[in-house]
């Protein structure tokens, strides 16, 4: 019999809860007998709730990106142009140090042809078009803006990725290191501008 007062929205929030505790590996180390374990239930009492631990990673998911763009919403709402990208970059790496489990999640990308992932495509399009916003300031010609936001997302995420993982081990100065690579995509954006 399942926990009282357990409901789909605990169990989520217990999966999320044991994602950000686990570090950058919490989100790939999710299971249900975690969940249970840590609910007080047997492993079987969460399918009244969630119906397999691919629904509740989809569940994790969609929570994650939702508090991401909220992060970035946040940090970047007023700014245009250079401030308003090293407002979002700078997010990135603060979310992404306080949540690197929930991080890794925000990166999972939903199946555009999967209706089971609806809700977590209504999410990262929200999250893109933060970014897309971001990046207007740039005038980027429009077939290219697709082009900046995915050069925006792998360089951040590849910094900060390396950052959480424990990427970089030598002893000189990471904030300095991560304001010239912010320097670095504001150049390549402002290239992006420019006509072939």
């Amino acid at each position: 019999m399942a926990r009282a007062g357990l409901s789909r929205e605990a169990v989520v929030r217990i999966a999320v809860d044991l994602v950000d505790a686990g570090g950058p590996g919490g989100f790939a180390d999710l299971t249900l007998a975690k969940v249970a374990a840590q609910a007080g239930v047997a492993t079987p009492s969460l399918y009244k709730h969630v119906g397999s631990l691919a629904a509740l990673r989809r569940e994790v998911c969609v929570v994650a990106v939702e508090d991401y763009t909220r992060a970035l919403t946040d940090a970047t709402v007023g700014l245009a142009g250079p401030d308003a990208v090293a407002a979002l970059a700078h997010a990135t790496r603060r979310y992404a140090r306080a949540h690197p489990g929930r991080y890794a999640a925000v990166q999972v990308a939903p199946d555009p042809d999967d209706p089971a992932d609806a809700a977590l495509s209504a999410a990262a399009s929200r999250s893109v078009q933060v970014v897309a916003a971001v990046l207007r300031g740039f005038d980027l010609p429009e077939d290219r803006t697709i082009d900046a936001i995915r050069s925006v997302r792998a360089s951040l995420h590849g910094f900060v990725a390396l950052e959480v993982g424990g990427g970089y081990r030598l002893h000189d100065d990471l904030d300095r290191s991560f304001d010239l690579h912010v320097r670095a995509v504001l150049a390549g954006l402002g290239s992006l501008s420019q006509p072939d």
